[in-house]
């Protein structure tokens, strides 16, 4: 049938109204307050196909290369195009549009997309297809087949080639629902998302959920005990935009929150315990914690969606983890693994560093560079804000150093002095002291337990921020470093680079580079390190002292920074150069020089002949230039020909150069992907072109720790592979089975 009402809908019917469909037929079923709705059916979906002819077309056209990313992209253009201009089978669109009337008063709806594949164990096809909201009748049938046209994006091609289903075989049902006109709404997860504790966890906001689930409104944050129902804390955030329907024209638009109500609470404690009852009979219907959507309009609440909690650690025994009183306390992203135990120290600045002592546990709003050495003492790190790429996650995993990032508020949840228990595998900080098994020794962890090293003719190096970090980096029996950044050492002094040479002296500034590179240079000898040129962006000197000197830019990190800045600045350039000089003349063969932010020939002959002028024979001495923006992947010849020994890929900023998104920016961080399609064409062009001119190509980028990316670059033929520290012998492990399996290929 065309279309199914949610009352005649349960969890058995996924292959007819999809993961979406099924799950509010359910919660309906369970008598729970859902909105009302109906499903155009996936049947519905393959009926439009073979009436208009459309599923022997779309068949041809997805059938093409989606390593290849101008044909994926000619693909993905070429299929939306065909179902958007085809027309609706005339049954089909009087079928929804009737099932439209009978929701009575012409109402605004909601058109979600509910394919038939999201739930499946072992693949999730959720949020890869569109949403839209305020839709009316008039644009009802049009929404409906965006729907269906969202089934061809490139990246849900892309995916459905990678994990091995055939196109036709994922269909698509569409959800049709009355648009609840949201005072508040939010997110509610029924039970820990991280432990599985009775713990209501639930985010407010202003307006229509979209803002709180897309990560545009900082919600408020009510946690609730389930056994008691006390409310154990509150965290009332500062709103200040929220989503809403324009009245006048019926579109869904951001409108700024009046300033008196922007750090007003959301919910009150009735409502909080209400929709701690709702989610009691959620959970139990479905006999699993869930993740619920959720809005109230006029006083009633309603449920818009149910989802299984999946980020549950099952192998995790909480009663047995707690030596602590079990509470917790905030949660964020598991960036650094282990766990560790202290007395929090707030530091809301570089004054405050010395309050924390061996074994207090850090808790900061981000970490900088000159935290370093407070880092070394602490036994874990807790932050308000950063990602997996940011200064505390890479400095943390170097150090061997638990860390709990991204808390939103851990400086104000927590107190100086509080025991806490941070694990950062799950991303958890819980209140109260666990004694660990046995003393952690940071080097013995990073010493691989087996003896014998993978042999791969792949290299297999390791990514080093700070000398301090070195024999921990050397302990994994890397075969050298891939990259050792020079910044750290200089941010470290709390000085931008152009006041301490002020204070201290041109020579003083070169020694500070030398001591650096040399700590790392001597644990590794004679094995490789790869030491990259200057590369902070301006926003960062600006925390300094001095710093009231730099430049304000609107993008820094498309800014003055790298090599284009060294170039600029040739006095201070000169001085970062002539410590390679001095190195070398120390007998420091094994150090090499990588050059960042390299856009094209011009800029590596400049380096190069800089490099040059400095002292260093730059025939003998290996230097080399990093690829971090499509141009320069597009250079790549000329980086050959300029007489580059190496091209390293920094993927962090090639894959938001290539792809528009600022990693540290939440409201896109789900579209940073290192393996799309576009940033891995990028790589394989380089590969090939430095292959011609026996040129070695690296990866230094974060991406080089994961397997996809290992297998696709030992594929391809790269010369090295460089790893954060706790990965450097699972890429080892994980490059000498992509070889063998070459050479049986070859063979065979």
């Amino acid at each position: 049938m065309p279309v199914r009402w949610l009352v005649d809908i349960s969890a058995e019917d996924v292959p007819s109204v999809g993961g979406k469909g099924a799950s509010l037929g359910e919660l309906t079923q369970a008598g729970l307050p859902v909105p009302s709705a109906f499903v155009v059916t996936a049947d519905t979906y393959r009926t439009f196909l073979e009436e208009t002819g459309l599923d022997e077309e779309l068949s041809d056209v997805l059938d093409v290369d989606v390593e290849d990313s101008a044909a994926l992209a000619d693909a993905a253009a070429t299929a939306k195009e065909l179902v958007l201009d085809a027309d609706l089978p005339d049954e089909v669109a009087e079928t929804v549009l009737a099932a439209y009337d009978d929701l009575g008063d012409a109402p605004f709806v909601a058109v979600r997309s509910s394919a038939t594949a999201e739930d499946l164990p072992d693949a999730s096809f959720a949020g890869q297809q569109e949403t839209y909201l305020n839709v009316t009748r008039e644009d009802l049938l049009d929404r409906v087949r965006r729907c269906w046209a969202s089934l061809f994006t490139q990246r849900a091609i892309y995916y459905r080639e990678e994990q091995g289903f055939e196109h036709d075989a994922v269909d698509i049902a569409v959800v049709v629902q009355r648009m609840v006109d949201a005072e508040k709404s939010g997110v509610m997860f029924t039970s820990h998302p991280s432990t599985g504790a009775p713990t209501t966890i639930i985010e407010a906001a202003w307006g229509l959920g979209e803002g709180v689930v897309s990560g545009s409104v900082s919600p408020d944050n009510y946690v609730l005990d389930r056994k008691s129902g006390d409310v154990t804390d509150v965290t009332v955030a500062e709103k200040k935009t929220l989503i809403t329907r324009d009245e006048a024209t019926g579109e869904t638009v951001e409108r700024d929150v009046p300033p008196e109500r922007r750090e007003e609470r959301v919910l009150s404690e009735a409502e909080l315990e209400e929709l701690r009852k709702l989610g009691e009979r959620v959970e139990d219907h479905y006999g699993t914690p869930q993740d619920v959507e959720w809005a109230i309009a006029d006083g009633e609440v309603f449920m818009l969606q149910s989802r299984p909690i999946t980020t549950i650690d099952d192998g995790a025994d909480i009663a047995e983890e707690t030596a602590t009183d079990g509470e917790s306390l905030v949660s964020g992203l598991g960036a650094s693994p282990g766990i560790a135990s202290g007395a929090a120290r707030i530091v809301r600045g570089l004054d405050e560093l010395d309050k924390v002592g061996q074994g207090d546990v850090i808790v900061t709003e981000m970490t900088t560079p000159d935290m370093v050495p407070a880092m070394k003492r602490a036994s874990g790190i807790v932050t308000d804000e950063g990602g997996m790429t940011s200064h505390a996650a890479i400095v943390s995993r170097e150090l061997g150093v638990p860390a709990v990032l991204g808390t939103g508020s851990a400086t104000t949840v927590l107190t100086d002095d509080q025991p806490i228990t941070i694990d950062g595998d799950r991303g958890t900080v819980e209140a109260g002291r666990a004694e660990p098994d046995e003393q952690r020794e940071p080097v013995e962890e990073a010493r691989p337990t087996t003896p014998v090293k993978p042999m791969t003719a792949t290299e297999v190096k390791v990514n080093v921020s700070i000398p301090e970090a070195a024999e921990r980096a050397a302990a994994t029996g890397a075969d050298g470093v891939g990259l050792l950044r020079t910044e750290h050492m200089i941010l470290s002094t709390n000085q931008t680079p152009e006041r301490y040479v002020e204070k201290h002296g041109a020579d003083a500034y070169t020694d500070e580079l030398v001591q650096g590179i040399r700590t790392v240079a001597d644990e590794f000898y004679p094995r490789p390190v790869r030491v990259r040129t200057l590369d902070a962006p301006t926003d960062e000197f600006r925390q300094l002292e001095g710093g009231e000197n730099e430049p304000h830019e609107h993008n820094p990190m498309l800014g003055y920074r790298g090599l284009r800045r060294s170039l600029e600045e040739r006095e201070l350039f000169e001085l970062e150069l002539a410590a390679f000089a001095e190195l070398y003349e120390m007998g420091y063969d094994n150090v090499e020089v990588m050059f960042p932010l390299v856009t094209d020939g011009r800029d590596a002959e400049a380096a190069r002949d800089a490099l040059a002028e400095a002292g260093v024979d730059t025939e003998k001495r290996r230097w080399g230039v990093m690829v971090e923006t499509p141009a320069a992947a597009l250079c790549a010849e000329e980086f050959c020909e300029a007489g580059a020994s190496f091209v390293s890929f920094g993927t962090n900023d090639l894959t938001q150069y290539t792809l528009a998104v600022d990693r540290n920016n939440e409201l896109v961080a789900d579209r940073f992907d290192e393996l799309h399609p576009s940033v891995l064409a990028l790589i394989e062009g380089v590969i090939e072109t430095c292959r011609e001119h026996d040129v070695d190509t690296s990866i230094c980028g974060q991406a080089g720790s994961k397997p996809e990316m290992v297998d696709f670059l030992v594929e391809r033929g790269v010369s090295s592979i460089s790893a954060n520290v706790d990965a450097v012998r699972d890429v080892q492990h994980e490059a000498k089975r992509v070889e063998q399996r070459l050479i049986l290929d070859d063979i065979r």
